[in-house]
């Protein structure tokens, strides 16, 4: 029996009505689809403070961010939406991925990410869609040995692309959402049946 592919989606994103923690929930929904197991998560859980060298040596890794590396460690790969803050990644992503990549006595480096594999989105209420801010989420995991998946969903004017109860409206962009989550778990297939 194979073990099933497990895929953590969460976003960038500290708002409660945010169009990105909605949006991963529309590739969450193409990652189930496609046989993975999904858990959800929202940042504003792990209560974590700024990345600060001398709290780590001080007290260790906070709790929230040791939680944050047994999630990334437990799944194959990741759904990432990204709002795009000034041409560049959420402060909020950033620091969660920052703390993420320290390593603990014992534990490789950037265990919580290397051979992983994300698919990347992004809803912003620009134009563009948040294309310039993937670029950076792009360069920073693939910088940390994530298999970063060529497909990625923009969605822009957010602030119109979503329903009273968090659908989006257009139909292209909500297929082209679930194509990324199924593609991730492809991916992570692909890669856990070759090890």
């Amino acid at each position: 029996m194979t073990t099933p592919i497990r895929i953590l989606a969460f976003a960038g994103s500290l708002r409660r009505d945010s169009w990105n923690k909605k949006l991963v929930r529309v590739a969450a929904q193409g990652a189930r689809d496609a046989g993975a197991e999904v858990s959800e998560l929202d940042l504003k859980e792990l209560d974590l403070p700024l990345y600060d060298g001398d709290l780590e040596r001080a007290s260790g890794l906070p709790a929230g961010a040791q939680r944050f590396k047994q999630l990334l460690r437990a799944h194959h790969g990741f759904l990432v939406a990204s709002p795009e803050y000034n041409s560049s990644i959420s402060g909020v992503l950033k620091n969660a991925i920052d703390w993420a990549t320290r390593a603990e006595p014992g534990e490789p480096a950037l265990a919580a990410f290397d051979g992983k594999v994300a698919g990347l989105l992004s809803a912003s209420p620009g134009p563009f869609g948040g294309v310039r801010g993937l670029l950076t989420v792009r360069a920073i995991l693939s910088g940390i040995r994530v298999i970063v998946a060529p497909d990625q969903t923009l969605v822009p004017k957010a602030h119109e692309a979503f329903d009273a109860e968090g659908r989006l409206t257009d139909a292209r962009h909500a297929e082209s959402a679930q194509r990324v989550g199924a593609r991730v778990v492809d991916l992570a297939r692909a890669l856990s049946a070759a090890r």
